[in-house]
């Protein structure tokens, strides 16, 4: 089939714009789902934080703002048809849109070299963005997720390997170490990710990945999805409440994914995202038609 050329240019504006308005409102799935949990909160400072939340969202809006002023460390997942027949412009159109939503957004420079130490002032540094990539066969759409990765909703995250024994209860007890410890300075409530595998990066990437599903949908596996189901209800239990204030709720809910592990090892990652869950996705024809699946209706 033949194409009219699109060019870098073209795609990283549409990119850019892609961007920005994901640094300014929330995914529907993640407003839903903080409509309902300030229902729930009647009691202390609660029902006063979801309503900062709230109005914290609508000035975003109004003002054209970033929802946070920590816009975090730019994070691509990119899925790309094998079919897609501009392969070669992505990376260099991702990159281009981060300098430009920086600019219009804005966004906040985050980028920090390592040893160097030093911020580039335009959220571009060694690998960053981060980019990570997956073929799709027999497809001729390019699906990119874009997460805003924030220092205190970064702060919880960990991967460590188990020894078999001590099985998926060991899993659950570093999830509540560190969400005792650190989930305060995520912003609560959180959505939990946790991937499981047989290696420390296996299971950290599975974690990140488990960001991106939407809040309440579950794992497949009914085992995985009843440990979803058993953390999220003792992390509650926990009582975070909104922005660590405490309260009746600590997360938005946990989602779990895993790859097969080797016999001699049992691996965990875990991430974590703010109540301000930057999360967005869009789905881009090679004629850069597009549907933005996070936020329905939005024409950028």
């Amino acid at each position: 089939m033949a194409y009219d050329i699109v060019t870098c240019e073209e795609l990283s504006e549409l990119l850019s714009s892609f961007i920005c308005h994901a640094s300014g409102h929330l995914p529907d799935d993640v407003r839903a789902k903080l409509t309902e949990l300030s229902s729930i909160e009647d009691e202390g400072f609660a029902p006063a934080i979801y309503k900062v939340m709230k109005q914290n969202m609508e000035l975003a809006d109004e003002l054209k703002r970033p929802s946070c002023q920590d816009t975090g460390i730019p994070q691509f997942f990119v899925r790309v048809g094998t079919k897609w027949p501009y392969l070669d412009e992505i990376e260099p159109a991702l990159i281009e849109a981060v300098k430009k939503a920086t600019d219009r957004a804005p966004l906040r420079h985050n980028a920090v070299e390592v040893f160097d130490e030093y911020n580039t002032g335009n959220n571009i540094g060694h690998r960053v963005p981060w980019i990570d990539w997956e073929l799709v066969t027999d497809s001729d759409r390019l699906e990119v997720y874009f997460y805003m990765a924030g220092g205190g909703c970064s702060l919880p995250g960990m991967a460590k390997v188990l020894m078999p024994l001590e099985g998926y209860d060991g899993i659950a007890k570093l999830v509540f170490d560190q969400m005792t410890s650190y989930g305060v300075n995520a912003c609560p409530p959180c959505l939990v990710g946790i991937g499981i595998a047989g290696s420390a990066e296996v299971a950290a990437k599975l974690s990140k990945k488990a960001l991106l599903r939407p809040v309440g949908s579950h794992n497949p596996n009914p085992k995985a999805a009843k440990m979803e189901e058993d953390i999220e209800e003792g992390l509650n239990k926990i009582g975070l409440g909104p922005g660590g204030f405490g309260g009746k709720m600590s997360v938005m809910g946990v989602n779990i994914e895993q790859a097969a592990r080797h016999p001699a090892t049992l691996a965990m990652g875990l991430s974590t995202a703010c109540w301000a869950h930057r999360r967005a996705k869009i789905s881009i024809a090679p004629d850069l038609t597009y549907e933005f699946v996070t936020h329905k209706g939005v024409t950028l």
